[in-house]
C-alpha cells in the first residue's frame, strides 16, 4: 500500500463494488483535500451513494483503498469504522434519519452526548446551531409535528454541531423546495468553510454543484470529465417535498 498525498484528507484508490451482481463502482480513485467542498455529481444510479458509503467507512469496496487523514480505512474492522464515523464523519442523508423518541435540540446534541459531552454543553451547542438555521423555535418540539424542511435543518444542524472533520452529504437537499434548498446549503458551506469542515456532497442538481470548491462527475460508477446535469426545477422540489412530508 501507498501512503496518500499529505493534503488529501480522504483519498480512494480504484474502488471497485458490486450490488447483488450489478456493478456500483468501476475503479474509483480519487482524492479530497482538506477544508474543501467537493461535489461529486452525476445522474440518479451513477454511484454517489455507494462512493459516499466507502469513503465514509459505511461500506467496505471489494476492492480498493480508502485512507482518511493516511490511516488506511479499509482495513479497519467494524468496530475502529464504527468510531471512525463517530468521533471524526458526519452524515446528512436525503431523509433527515432523526430519533422520533427526541424533541429537536437533543437529536442536535445527540452526537455529541454519545462522545461523552456533559448535558449541558451538548444542550448549549445543540441550541445556538438551531438558531443558526432558523429553528431555534422547534427546540422541544418531537419531528413527527415538523415539515420536512425543518427536519432536514435538524439533520444539517445535528452534522454542525459535532464538529466533524468530514461531512458526508448525499443529496442533502433532494425533497427540499427552492428556499429550504438554498438555505441549507448555504448554512452547510458557509458553516463548513468558517469552521474549516471538509465536505463531500453527492448531487444530481447543477444548482447545488455550483456551491462547491470542485467537482468530481461520476457517470456508471466511473469518473469522466464532465456529465451534463440537470437544474431542479422549484415545482420538483416543492411535488418531492409534499411527496415525504
Amino acid at each position: 500500500m501507498v501512503a496518500p498525498p499529505d493534503n488529501d484528507v480522504i483519498w480512494a484508490r480504484s474502488l471497485h463494488h458490486s450490488h447483488n451482481g450489478s456493478p456500483a463502482l468501476g475503479g474509483v480513485s480519487m482524492g479530497v483535500h482538506d477544508g474543501e467542498i467537493l461535489a461529486v455529481t452525476g445522474p440518479r444510479g451513477s454511484g454517489k451513494t455507494t462512493l459516499l458509503h466507502c469513503l465514509s467507512g459505511q461500506l467496505v469496496p471489494q476492492q480498493g483503498e480508502v485512507w482518511f487523514n493516511s490511516v488506511p480505512v479499509h482495513t479497519m474492522g467494524p468496530r475502529l469504522r464504527e468510531r471512525l464515523r463517530r468521533d471524526k464523519f458526519a452524515w446528512i442523508g436525503p431523509e433527515p434519519q432523526l430519533v422520533p423518541e427526541l424533541n429537536t435540540w437533543e437529536n442536535v446534541a445527540l452526537p455529541l452526548l454519545l462522545r461523552g459531552a456533559s448535558h449541558r454543553e451538548a444542550k448549549k451547542v445543540g441550541l445556538e446551531w438551531l438558531e443558526r438555521l432558523d429553528i431555534g423555535v422547534c427546540a422541544r418540539k418531537r419531528p413527527h409535528t415538523l415539515l420536512q424542511g425543518q427536519r432536514q435543518r435538524i439533520a444539517v444542524a445535528r452534522a454542525l454541531a459535532a464538529s466533524p472533520t468530514v461531512i458526508f452529504a448525499d443529496e442533502p437537499t433532494a425533497t427540499l423546495h427552492r428556499t429550504d434548498r438554498t438555505h441549507v446549503l448555504r448554512t452547510l458551506t458557509s458553516a463548513a468553510r468558517s469552521h474549516g469542515i471538509t465536505v463531500v456532497l453527492a448531487t444530481h442538481d447543477a444548482e447545488v454543484a455550483t456551491l462547491a470548491d470542485r467537482t468530481v462527475p461520476l457517470l456508471d460508477g466511473r469518473l469522466v470529465a464532465t456529465v451534463a446535469l440537470p437544474a431542479v426545477s422549484d415545482a420538483e422540489g416543492r411535488a418531492a417535498c409534499s411527496l415525504s412530508v
